[in-house]
């Protein structure tokens, strides 16, 4: 007890060094909290996004089938097997058909995918329902704001498809934008023109045929594949968004490193010099029967009240600040809209227990043991030379 209080006493009479030092701690501590809540809020929305606009509960693809290889959308289309037909009778999944194209608003041509869906279908949350508008003179037609940007089409906009059938014949036809989607995955939206499913099969000639399946989310046990489905559960199609979230995690590293050093550069610092000045107290303590190790705890747990301090100050100012953040979100430039990933129109940022208890203990730890290195040197210092202010 008689240690707590004169480290108290001490720290409180240091003034001003104190403050500056908690001060500097709390705001590494902060940045910490505040970047990894944005990094991990920013994962947890593309892996959301992507699961309810794209990946569901899984996908069957077809054998030939490369989203990054638009060349086997030719040959990556087949009809459905018996088990994928009595998911999908049953609503547990919903089948995409996926040609390549071309289409040519203001009389310009830009290259898209045209992707058939199910207008009925609730598997995904793209607004399918739309396409079952009833339009005589075209086809129904949806597409995301990222494509609405780079046709400069709008709801009730006709624009001029063309596509290739399954013979090798190419055929175009008018449709009419019904809607746009507006936050959804770049991997439905960028370059791509969704239409009715069977449409699309009526224009290729391919009745009946799919280029993958999408399983309803939380889908308990998918059937095994064949040779020509091959079966994508959630965590291998959401490989490379989880592979992103860990690089970006990595490279703020950097950043945590640089101000975690920085304020624990001003602890160890601080620790130094108190040493030094305060010698003659430390051969006084020592004379008066203060055992050595007694005497490195004191200093010790001097230091570590730093990290505390900077807890408690830091969350003062912090917590008002992060619940602002949490509530309305950090703007983002229009300009991300084009960046080609999964970020929404503001970033809002996922703070969890994990996140608050792990930073703590590092805080806490790291200024503990900066803390204990000066303060070792005592156990070499005599007690007749730290009387006359002489370092042994």
């Amino acid at each position: 007890m008689l240690i707590i209080k004169l480290a108290f006493r001490n720290l409180i009479g240091a003034g001003l060094r104190t403050w500056l030092n908690v001060f500097v701690l709390s705001i590494a501590f902060l940045m910490i909290i505040f970047v990894q809540g944005l990094i991990k809020g920013m994962g947890e929305y593309a892996v959301e996004i992507s699961v309810d606009y794209n990946y569901g509960g899984g996908q069957y693809r077809h054998e030939v089938y490369d989203p990054y290889d638009p060349l086997t959308l030719e040959e990556s289309h087949a009809p459905l097997s018996k088990t994928l037909s009595g998911l999908i009778e049953r609503g547990e999944a919903t089948p995409i058909l996926i040609t390549s194209g071309a289409a040519f608003p203001e009389g310009r041509m830009q290259s898209a995918l045209l992707k058939g869906i199910d207008p009925d279908q609730e598997i995904l949350k793209i607004p399918s329902s739309f396409l079952g508008t009833d339009t005589t003179d075209a086809i129904p037609a949806l597409i995301g704001s990222r494509m609405a940007k780079q046709t400069k089409l709008g709801i009730g906009d006709y624009v001029t498809v063309r596509w290739r059938d399954v013979n090798g014949m190419f055929d175009a036809d008018d449709v009419q934008i019904v809607q746009i989607m507006r936050n959804a995955a770049p991997s439905v939206d960028q370059g791509q023109i969704w239409i009715p499913l069977e449409r699309l099969r009526e224009m290729l000639q391919a009745p009946g045929e799919a280029t993958f399946v999408v399983l309803e989310k939380n889908f308990a046990e998918a059937p095994p594949g064949d040779t020509t489905w091959i079966h994508n559960s959630p965590d291998l199609l959401l490989a490379s968004v989880t592979e992103l979230i860990k690089a970006k995690a990595g490279t703020s590293n950097i950043l945590y490193g640089l101000l975690l050093f920085m304020g624990l550069l001003a602890i160890f610092d601080t620790q130094v010099l108190s040493i030094w000045r305060r010698r003659k107290e430390i051969g006084t303590l020592m004379a008066l029967g203060m055992q050595r190790a007694r005497v490195i705890w004191l200093f010790t747990f001097e230091g570590a009240l730093h990290g505390f301090l900077a807890l408690v100050v830091g969350a003062i100012y912090g917590i008002p600040i992060m619940a602002w953040v949490m509530k309305h979100g950090i703007p983002l430039p229009s300009a991300v809209e084009d960046s080609g990933f999964a970020i929404p129109q503001a970033l809002y940022p996922s703070y969890g227990v994990r996140l608050l208890v792990g930073t703590t203990l590092l805080v806490l730890v790291s200024v503990t043991i900066v803390s204990f290195l000066p303060a070792s040197k005592i156990a070499k210092l005599k007690p007749t030379d730290a009387l006359r202010g002489k370092q042994s």
